[in-house]
């Protein structure tokens, strides 16, 4: 079984990377774009939809701000981009935000941020990959039907490629990206030139449909709606943060290419979602919220398709193959989107691990030198999602980019007091003057995130951005008491200044079910021990086998006594506990020392006709005191054809080195039961 679980791992995952592989796993700037930046390349899918059904409530000739939005999501994004360029050069150790807002605000904004990222980055993931499923099934009818298992299954495919490590998964994932990159831009190009050169008159499959406002908007109302549109496009600026995240996995020099990847980042984005809000303009496109009840003419089984969608329709024709190609790499650059945040996520998640914010278990890196515990952390907690919400999009979106825009705001307030700090100590002119046009960079910066996340939060409250709030604080409590956890623990193992007191008595017992060589074992190895007390203890649970086993003894002659601890409900546990605590209550600086005798066999099938008792017992002591125990092994024959070297590598993660020096008794034992109900059974499973 084992055996089988390991050969699946290793068809899944690949063979395990040694430590001094990490350097090869590092990314160059060509593949850390497609790595870092598919999140926000792939808003262009879902960001325009968004603007333009959010403006659908106010009817069709709200249609005509779409441009203006854009472009604010543009300046915007511009902004943000410029701003964590200063980032990554001042931080390149990966903590980004966190890292930049617990230096320079304290902790508890640190943390704060910390909590906005890890839940911003699960939504991007639901987000991404449902989004990728819509866009799939405008033109596969079947996926649209079955939608959350699509969903689903997109992110295990995701978790199981990304647990094959950075290196290898963004090699896989740069072909996509950049097809995606091509051929969006390779449609914009061409509808511009269908219709600004060749002047065709080009018209978007919902350009002659009628449409109904859902609402009367004027005044406060229509500006509350262009402000709830700019909230909505402004979730084309996921992702940027990923990369400050992740500057550590860059080749050197780190900052600079992770810098330069930012710009590329930026200047990508921003033609893919103006080219598209343009054309989408020129070509008449409308796309509603709610199309059951605005649509009012339109033909019969209208089904309402993407934006992306409808443009390769109009620009390459109805039933082309391009437009299936431009169906397919929208769909994709989506899936592949939640890349941004299984890379991110689990770097943080270890960053914060490390700092005692979370278990330490997100802190260490698995076989392919990939953080696997964050990666399938986030798996599951974005599974969660797309089934609860049903993989819908337009749900799932009103808790998007509230996190990733507190974090932008704490981050931006934490440069500008790190550039202050710097700037008063620093005396070099040319030093000074790119210092304070940093804090320039990062000042704007601040006030234009933290206006949209006012914004965000007025808008999009009442329409689920509550859940995204109650979520970072949640996450924030539970960071809080997780590393309270830890820093009460490593107060109570701080070792005392003076010497270690020793124990006053060591009284050793040694568990006996029946006088056979295990047993015999156990006895020797108590006895060279030197323990103050030596006894063995038996529980009776059957008088003719407790007969049976003191005639033996005494026929022995064994220079050890034997305890009966009779126990009338034919219990094993409990008696010998209270007989250790009696033994040790006679002075607490007493210690107690349990002999366990255990035989190891070895195939997996034979602790199957044992039972337990012995693992209970040993794992209840462990809570008592005082106690320690101390199991001793005895290998049966079936263990002489173990692959030890196999069992090795399995326990090592790795290939054994160099000659075996390791006394085969002393292996970390496939123990099984030496005794039916008694004491000294034991049992674990085919470890190979």
């Amino acid at each position: 079984m084992a055996r089988s679980t390991s050969l699946l791992k290793r068809l899944l995952l690949g063979r395990p990377f040694r430590s001094d592989r990490l350097q090869h796993t590092l990314l160059p700037k060509r593949v850390a774009l497609p790595v870092f930046a598919s999140d926000a390349l792939s808003s262009v899918a879902y960001a325009p939809d968004e603007i333009l059904l959010t403006l659908s409530i106010a009817g069709a000739s709200a249609y005509l701000f779409s441009p203006w939005v854009a472009l604010a999501v543009v300046v915007v994004m511009l902004t943000v981009v410029a701003s964590y360029r200063q980032n990554v050069h001042a931080y390149p150790s990966g903590g980004g935000d966190y890292e930049v807002a617990t230096v320079n605000l304290g902790p508890r904004f640190g943390i704060g941020v910390a909590s906005a990222l890890l839940v911003d980055y699960v939504l991007t993931v639901a987000v991404s990959v449902s989004s990728g499923v819509a866009n799939l099934g405008s033109v596969v009818p079947f996926v649209a039907e079955h939608k959350v298992l699509i969903a689903v299954s997109a992110v295990v495919l995701l978790t199981a490629l990304n647990l094959r490590g950075l290196r290898e998964s963004g090699n896989l994932f740069a072909i996509p990206t950049y097809g995606f990159m091509i051929v969006i831009v390779g449609m914009i190009v061409t509808g511009l030139v269908r219709v600004f050169v060749l002047g065709h008159d080009l018209r978007a499959p919902s350009a002659d449909l009628v449409i109904q406002a859902e609402h009367s908007v004027t005044g406060f109302a229509l500006v509350f709606l262009l402000l709830r549109t700019f909230s909505s496009g402004c979730a084309a600026l996921t992702g940027v943060e990923a990369i400050s995240n992740g500057v550590p996995a860059f080749k050197a020099p780190k900052s600079r290419n992770a810098a330069t990847t930012l710009l590329l980042l930026g200047t990508v984005a921003v033609t893919m979602l103006v080219g598209i809000i343009w054309l989408a303009r020129l070509t008449g496109l409308q796309f509603v919220e709610d199309p059951a009840l605005q649509i009012v003419s339109g033909p019969d089984g209208y089904v309402q398709k993407t934006v992306t969608t409808q443009l390769g329709e109009t620009v390459f024709g109805s039933g082309s193959v391009l437009l299936y190609v431009v169906a397919g790499v929208t769909a994709l650059i989506l899936f592949l989107a939640a890349n941004t945040a299984f890379n991110g996520f689990p770097v943080l998640g270890s960053i914060l691990a490390q700092d005692r914010y979370l278990p330490r278990q997100l802190h260490t890196r698995g076989d392919r030198l990939a953080f696997s515990n964050g990666i399938v952390f986030l798996a599951v907690a974005a599974i969660v999602l797309i089934v609860g919400f049903q993989a819908e999009v337009t749900k799932l979106i009103q808790l998007y980019i509230v996190g990733v825009f507190v974090s932008f705001t704490l981050s931006q307030a934490g440069m500008i007091r790190h550039w202050n700090r710097h700037l008063r100590t620093e005396r070099d002119p040319v030093a000074r003057r790119r210092m304070v046009r940093s804090r320039a960079i990062n000042g704007f910066g601040m006030g234009m995130t933290g206006a949209v996340l006012v914004i965000v939060l007025i808008t999009k409250f009442l329409l689920g951005a509550w859940i995204a709030i109650v979520a970072m604080a949640l996450m924030y409590g539970l960071m809080v008491a997780i590393r309270r956890h830890y820093d009460r623990v490593a107060v109570e193992l701080t070792p005392d200044d003076g010497r270690p007191v020793l124990p006053a008595r060591n009284h050793a017992i040694v568990l006996v079910s029946k006088l056979h060589q295990p047993t015999m074992r156990a006895i020797a190895y108590a006895r060279a021990t030197r323990p103050d007390t030596l006894t063995a203890v038996t529980v009776n649970v059957d008088e003719a086998d407790t007969r049976e086993l003191q005639q033996e003894w005494e026929r022995r002659e064994l220079p050890v006594p034997l305890t009966v601890v009779d126990s009338p409900y034919r219990e094993i546990t409990r008696p010998i506990l209270n007989f250790v605590a009696s033994t040790r209550r006679q002075s607490p600086r007493d210690v107690v020392t349990v002999f366990i005798p255990e035989y190891v066999v070895g195939h997996w099938w034979e602790n199957l006709l044992h039972n337990q008792s012995a693992l209970r017992l040993k794992g209840r002591l462990l809570f008592e005191p005082g106690v320690m125990v101390t199991s001793v092994p005895w290998q049966l024959a079936s263990t002489a054809n173990k692959n030890l070297d196999r069992l090795d590598k399995a326990l090592s993660q790795g290939p054994p080195r160099g000659p075996r020096v390791v006394p085969r008794s002393t292996l970390p034992p496939t123990v099984a039961p030496i005794g039916s109900d008694q004491p000294g059974e034991s049992s674990g499973g085919d470890r190979d």
